[in-house]
């Protein structure tokens, strides 16, 4: 990933950042998942990255989802 992609969201697994991913994806929305949990202890999140052009969009689609 090059400096124009912004962490977007911390879910707190990786099958919610999945679901996430999938729906941004469907939108036209391209995101990376980047996984900082410890396997061992479970700790840390996964996070949600889209490029900063998508930023907005892809917040506003987060917050109507996370309503619903």
């Amino acid at each position: 990933m090059g400096n124009d992609w912004v962490n977007i969201y911390d879910a707190g697994n990786i099958q919610e950042a999945g679901m996430i991913k999938g729906m941004l994806l469907e939108q036209g929305i391209e995101c990376n998942i980047m996984n900082k949990r410890d396997s061992a202890y479970l700790m840390g999140n996964v996070e949600i990255y889209v490029q900063q052009n998508n930023e907005i969009s892809a917040k506003k689609l987060i917050n109507e989802h996370n309503k619903s």
